[in-house]
């Protein structure tokens, strides 16, 4: 009797709900997002981010360079009126040297080092807004532009834009042009609002894009209703994450914010980021695992921050990091 009255509460407590286990990637989601969240006690950080040509570093997307500094891409709106990416180097994540255009029409760009010692830069392109993707053999044509291929990916799910593109993955079979290379963007749905969409370049010549409801959804789920646009990938502990961009109102640029998006449940969280002077609007995200110039691990975080959701003094391109 006393074995049966110490085995029944355990057998009706494994057949409740709450028994059930939590998915593997809460914990690090939470960790991720709490890191996030926390501008103030940042490692490092500088607000209105500029490159030594004084140009702004906005939505800049960063990675670690393999001479063990850092290169960033980021666009700047020049005086012609269109937007031009260009691509910068650093030695501290904080203080960036720019180094050379891309020339005109080039926004929301990013990089991702190819295993083979080259790199392969993405944005989107006006006119027509569609997703370019630039590869360059080694750094040095990287640092001059000097692309060996190029691929203007056709528009498939909008007749008005796609683009903010980032990259998930390049895999070489052995060479770039036999390759797959795995993209996200957005589609100007209805050419209303933005929706995301993932895409596949075939051996530099080949593209094929799909829209991605669930990764709407979890946005759709927090009351976003206006865009859903600017993403980037990043694994943490284990689990594959993503920053993502939502308005939660058309054409209302203090209602941007920036979520957590977990690959493995589907689920999205809401950040609630803490800069020094309170500001509340936060687009563009990117994040990046780096090593820090000591040599630390760390998380490297950048947001655009809207002038109509700034605090005084932070608006425009922030970046900083956090050791974990």
């Amino acid at each position: 009797m006393k074995i049966v009255a110490l085995l029944t509460p355990f057998l009706t407590l494994a057949s409740t709900p709450l028994a059930q286990a939590t998915p593997p990637s809460d914990v690090p989601r939470a960790e991720l997002r709490a890191l996030v969240e926390n501008v103030v006690q940042a490692d490092g950080y500088r607000y209105q981010a500029t490159d030594s040509a004084g140009r702004s570093m906005d939505a800049a997307k960063i990675i670690q360079d393999g001479t063990g500094g850092y290169l960033a891409v980021y666009h700047t709106m020049r005086a012609d009126g269109r937007f031009h990416a260009a691509i910068a180097t650093s030695t501290d994540l904080l203080n960036w040297t720019f180094t050379q255009d891309f020339g005109a029409g080039s926004s929301q760009p990013t990089i991702s080092e190819v295993a083979n010692g080259g790199y392969l830069v993405a944005w989107e392109q006006d006119p027509s807004n569609h997703i370019a993707v630039h590869y360059y053999t080694n750094r040095t044509n990287l640092l001059t532009a000097s692309a060996s291929r190029q691929f203007d990916a056709p528009r498939s799910l909008s007749p008005c834009a796609e683009g903010t593109p980032n990259i998930y993955s390049v895999t070489l079979n052995p060479d770039i042009d036999h390759s797959v290379i795995d993209i996200g963007g957005h589609y100007y749905a209805n050419c209303k609002v933005d929706r995301q969409m993932r895409a596949k370049l075939t051996n530099f010549t080949s593209w094929s894009a799909s829209t991605q409801s669930t990764f709407d959804n979890s946005l759709l789920h927090w009351g976003v209703q206006g865009n859903i646009g600017d993403r980037d990938y990043t694994s943490f502990k284990g689990f594959p994450f993503g920053l993502i961009e939502g308005q939660y109102e058309n054409n209302r640029f203090e209602s941007w914010r920036t979520f957590v998006y977990d690959y493995t449940t589907g689920n999205a969280d809401r950040t609630d980021i803490h800069t020094h002077a309170g500001s509340v609007a936060f687009a563009n995200p990117s994040i990046t695992k780096v090593k820090t110039p000591a040599g630390a691990d760390a998380l490297l975080v950048s947001l655009f921050i809207p002038s109509e959701g700034a605090a005084g003094g932070e608006a425009g391109q922030l970046i900083y990091f956090r050791k974990y």
